[in-house]
């Protein structure tokens, strides 16, 4: 017997075919989205009035999708669009311990700034007095326009007179989709690895994005350049445990290497004459960790020690890993202003979390970035660093730079409202937002 549809299924199935709709009309004007755009599975949810997602799934309201598609097409062109640009700019993972409210809203005007930009004829809409005052003050502050730079912006105006009324204006204006299910730091472990996963799923969707928009070339206009801008500059925010990579060498440590031997003959060997395998497991193998590392704390009157002590903090925690360390490991964590005014060896995960909790800043001169690296040298010289992989110097980049370029690698972390810094070609940088070191575990 035929199963005839109910009420219900028949929503849902017509649902999904004005989604599958909506998807095409987006990517006839935005053909390198192809992938981003199917990255998320429809499934109805009777709980949301608008579009959610949690990376995995685009969650809508049927009766909300057809009342739409009926009344205005293009609004649900736009919150479909809104939606998966939240994922592809990683706004879901990287909010760390912000205010959750406040960043909720910065990635709503984020996202809405770059389809408005974009003025495709699929998504367009007349822009508000509101939406233009707010686009033209992000133009003025010359920072960029992402979600980390609004929320700052957020944060300055909630101290302000007549601040939180102005936040809730802009709540209201730039509302688009529901955010209930972005992961939370107090999430359990079954979703938290839900999460990862989703995660892993839209750095892997990003790269794919980025490569199809470079192979199309010259087909992409002003607003798809803001738009690949915008993804880059969120993904950059969250690399700086890929960044302290960089820094890891190859050695052979002694560890069993499942990998280097065939199971099968292993325990036929055993099973064969009792107690002698056939191959034994390796007794090392050969693994990329850091093995010498050097951390710089610019203590000058300029570094907000608050700062210095997130940065440590999201440093520290990325390195005692077990994954990021050889057993022998040393770090020295020196703080210098216009000299060297303190250096700390580091051995051990419990000699780090010592480190942490009775941490104090010494210094506030001017910057001088020469005396650290030749104290650096003195300690090479002396044997007290005989295999350096590299330094860290953490600043807020106004300073004097060495003009001789080390034999090590050495890298400058500093803030992006000093992105004017002179630092010199042999050092590789990293520009972080204040609010970076607020992501740590994301």
């Amino acid at each position: 017997m035929e199963h005839v549809k109910t009420q219900t299924e028949w929503e849902v199935e017509m649902s999904e075919k004005i989604l599958d709709y909506t998807r095409n009309e987006i990517y006839l004007e935005l053909r390198f989205l192809d992938i981003a755009l199917s990255g998320l599975k429809p499934k109805a949810d009777a709980s949301v009035q608008t579009f959610a997602t949690d990376g995995t799934w685009l969650c809508f309201s049927t009766e909300q999708v057809l009342r739409v598609f009926r009344q205005n097409a293009f609004f649900l062109n736009r919150v479909y669009l809104h939606t998966v640009l939240h994922c592809l700019f990683f706004h879901l993972w990287i909010g760390g311990n912000r205010d959750r409210r406040l960043w909720h809203i910065a990635c709503d005007i984020a996202v809405e700034y770059v389809i408005d930009r974009m003025d495709k004829k699929c998504t367009r809409r007349i822009l508000s007095f509101l939406r233009r005052e707010l686009y033209e003050q992000l133009r003025e502050k010359k920072e960029g326009v992402s979600a980390a730079v609004i929320y700052r912006m957020l944060r300055e105006l909630e101290s302000e007179e007549n601040g939180r009324e102005q936040i809730a204006a802009l709540e209201q204006e730039f509302y688009t989709d529901d955010h209930r299910y972005w992961p939370k730091q107090q999430d359990g472990n079954v979703k938290q690895e839900a999460a990862a996963a989703s995660q892993k799923k839209w750095n892997k969707i990003a790269r794919q994005t980025r490569m199809e928009q470079q192979r199309r070339g010259d087909e992409t206009k002003e607003g798809e350049e803001l738009l690949s801008a915008q993804f880059a500059a969120e993904r950059s925010r969250r690399s700086y445990r890929d960044f302290l990579k960089r820094f890891a060498v190859r050695r052979e440590e002694l560890r069993s290497d499942p990998d280097e031997f065939d199971l099968n003959y292993y325990t036929y060997g055993l099973k064969l004459y009792g107690n002698m395998p056939l191959i034994e497991p390796l007794e090392s193998r050969e693994t990329k960790k850091i093995r010498e590392f050097v951390i710089v704390i610019d203590t000058s009157y300029s570094t907000s020690s608050g700062l210095v002590e997130q940065f440590l903090r999201e440093t520290v925690d990325i390195l005692k890993q077990s994954d990021s360390f050889f057993t022998d490991s040393v770090i020295r964590v020196l703080q210098c202003d216009n000299a060297v005014r303190s250096d700390v060896r580091i051995t051990g995960e419990r000699e780090l979390e010592h480190f942490l909790t009775e941490f104090q800043l010494i210094g506030g001169g001017g910057t001088d970035f020469r005396p650290t690296f030749a104290y650096v040298n003195e300690l090479r010289e002396r044997g007290e660093l005989l295999n350096l992989n590299g330094l860290l110097y953490f600043t807020d980049g106004k300073g004097i730079y060495p003009k001789k370029r080390p034999d090590y690698q050495t890298a400058f972390l500093f803030l992006e409202a000093y992105e004017d810094a002179a630092v010199p070609p042999w050092a590789m940088q990293l520009r972080l937002e204040p609010e970076e070191f607020e992501v740590a575990g994301n």
